[in-house]
C-alpha cells in the first residue's frame, strides 16, 4: 500500500510542481517546431489526451498501419509521447493515447496485436509473448492517458499507471475492484496496471 501511495503521490507532486514552476517562470516555452511535412491539425488532435502541463513539450508520432512503424511529427522536450489511433485496425473510431516515450516498444506490440481481428488468436499471441519473455515491458510507474469513444464528442478520458509484475503481495493492493479503491488489473504480468476509480 505504501508503494502505491508513493507512486500516486509522485505523479500528483510532479504535475503540481511543473505547474508551480511554470507560474514562477512566467509564460511556458513555445512548443517545438513541427517536422517537415507534419500537419498542425494532426499534432493538435494527438495532444487531446495529454495533461495540459505536459502538452506543450510532448513528442507526437503518427503510426503507419502497414508495418506499425511511425513518423515523428514533432520532437518534444519532455518524456511524454502522444499519438492518434483513431480508426486504425482494432481501434475505436476515436482513440487518442499518450504515455512515456520509454513505452513505444510496448505500444508497437499492442498495435500489432490489436490489429488481429480474431480475439482468441490475439490473446494466444500475447500470452505466448508473456510466457517466453518477448512481451515488451512498460516503464514502471508510467501513466497511460487515453481519450476514446465513437467520436470526439462522446470520447471519455481514462488513465492507468503501469506497474509490470506487481501483485497484491508486492504492492499491498487488491487485484480486483471489489473494495472500491485503487486496484491492480492483470496482477503478476507485464500488463499489470493500477486502475484508479474516476480516472
Amino acid at each position: 500500500m505504501t508503494r502505491i501511495v508513493l507512486v500516486v503521490f509522485a505523479v500528483v507532486t510532479v504535475s503540481t510542481g511543473v505547474l508551480a514552476q511554470e507560474g514562477r517562470r512566467g509564460a511556458p516555452p513555445p512548443p517545438p517546431a513541427l517536422n517537415p511535412g507534419a500537419s498542425q491539425a494532426d499534432v493538435d488532435k494527438a495532444l487531446l489526451a495529454a495533461p495540459a502541463n505536459l502538452r506543450g513539450q510532448a513528442t507526437v508520432v503518427k503510426w503507419k498501419p502497414g508495418d506499425w512503424t511511425y513518423d515523428t511529427l514533432r520532437k518534444g522536450t519532455n518524456r511524454l509521447v502522444c499519438f492518434d489511433k483513431s480508426g486504425l485496425p482494432g481501434q475505436l473510431p476515436f482513440s487518442i493515447e499518450c504515455t512515456s516515450i520509454a513505452n513505444l516498444d510496448r505500444v508497437t506490440q499492442n498495435m500489432k496485436s490489436e490489429a488481429e481481428p480474431d480475439r482468441a488468436k490475439r490473446q494466444a499471441a500475447l500470452d505466448a509473448a508473456e510466457k517466453d519473455g518477448t512481451r515488451a515491458k512498460p516503464e514502471f510507474g508510467s501513466v497511460w492517458y487515453h481519450l476514446m469513444g465513437k467520436d470526439e464528442a462522446s470520447a471519455r478520458p481514462h488513465s492507468t499507471v503501469a506497474v509490470p509484475g506487481a501483485t497484491t503481495q508486492s504492492m499491498g493492493l487488491p487485484d480486483n475492484p471489489k473494495m472500491g479503491g485503487v486496484w491492480i488489473m492483470n496482477a503478476g504480468t507485464s500488463t499489470a496496471h493500477l486502475m484508479i476509480p474516476g480516472y
